[in-house]
């Protein structure tokens, strides 16, 4: 991510003189300060996520949140007497996020040094430049969806999840089971491109190329014969994770072409690539047609080049810009019981669908 369009994914709060005027250990009675609320409100509603770095007292600092109104909006506070970098740290850990999409605003030149000397990539205010960070074009999404506006939400389930799977004692796939995930195919409709476009330039490490496309290249596509743009949701007993993945297939010619592939690092552990491939992979072979893919490595997407090997894609031909793998189609397996499939592809009936995935 070039610093020309680097984007804010989540701000890290220090508490004192900060959030708020004074020290709590000192004043149990400090206030808010007057344009903090604002702030918080509208970085949550342009789907930024927030958290907290403090050096406090958990309970004190938890209960002042409370207080004020705002404690739920934030994720994963790290508030204790660590450094402020490993609490930095452990936030990114667990929202599984880039460092160079992190903001962290504290008072003291200390501490925000502190954070840039272990995590250079993160990006470090002083507490009296908050007035004016919502001007700021890191904080200025290119566009606002219905997903982006309810991202907070979709985290703090996904929290919820992840610590029932933490205590959960059996297989993995009776805890899958356990989910009732609900996969949803669909081609992208108007209203679905802004998301489209938030995916491709916000995920990279279960994405397939890194291609970008503009809203009017996508709406081209959408409408065209000759390509398939399809957007994936999911949703569980907990809740939505909303649209959670992009497949484009250039079907011009003889032979389909996967061009992209994408989905949000927060189903990488749900076993969704492997599904969707096979869904994609009888698609192609009820129409009579090779599948191939495109594929460009990266630093951070080899677990999509996994995700592809697994399905039974293999290098084909090395190109000068991209690696082309092809699936022989020989091997489609069938999709998992726990998992229920909607597919909205008027063209793919519902008895094909039964014939493979039983």
């Amino acid at each position: 991510m070039s610093d020309r369009n680097k984007k804010i994914k989540c701000v890290v709060w220090d508490l004192d003189n900060t959030m708020w005027d004074g020290v709590l250990i000192e004043d149990k009675e400090v206030t808010l300060r007057s344009d903090v609320l604002d702030i918080i409100k509208e970085l949550d509603h342009r789907g930024i996520l927030q958290s907290i770095s403090s050096k406090n007292n958990y309970e004190d600092a938890i209960n002042k949140l409370d207080e004020f109104g705002i404690k739920d909006y934030f994720l994963y506070p790290q508030i204790s007497w660590s450094s402020k970098s490993q609490a930095v740290k452990e936030i990114i850990s667990c929202l599984n996020i880039g460092a160079n999409t992190i903001a962290f605003i504290d008072d003291q030149d200390f501490e925000r040094d502190e954070v840039k000397s272990v995590i250079p990539e993160v990006t470090c205010f002083d507490a009296d430049e908050i007035t004016n960070i919502l001007d700021k074009d890191i904080f200025i999404p290119d566009f606002i969806t219905k997903d982006s506006m309810r991202r907070r939400e979709m985290y703090i389930a996904d929290y919820h999840r992840k610590k029932v799977e933490e205590t959960y004692q059996g297989p993995q796939e009776d805890f899958l089971a356990s989910l009732d995930m609900k996969i949803s195919i669909q081609y992208a409709k108007d209203e679905d491109l802004d998301r489209v476009i938030e995916l491709t330039e916000r995920t990279n490490q279960l994405n397939t190329t890194g291609y970008t496309y503009s809203y009017e290249e996508l709406k081209l596509m959408q409408d065209s014969d000759t390509h398939k743009l399809l957007i994936i949701g999911l949703d569980d007993k907990y809740g939505t994770y909303g649209k959670i993945g992009i497949i484009l297939i250039d079907t011009s010619n003889e032979r389909w072409v996967l061009e992209l592939f994408i989905m949000s690092c927060r189903v990488m552990s749900r076993g969704i690539g492997t599904i969707l491939l096979n869904y994609i992979m009888d698609m192609a072979q009820t129409a009579n047609r090779e599948l191939y893919a495109k594929f460009i490595q990266t630093e951070k997407n080899k677990m999509m080049q996994l995700t592809y090997n697994l399905a039974g894609f293999k290098v084909f031909e090395k190109k000068e810009d991209f690696i082309l793998m092809k699936n022989d189609l020989s091997r489609i397996q069938k999709i998992p019981e726990y998992v229920t499939l909607i597919s909205d592809l008027p063209e793919y009936e519902e008895d094909e669908r039964r014939r493979i995935y039983g």
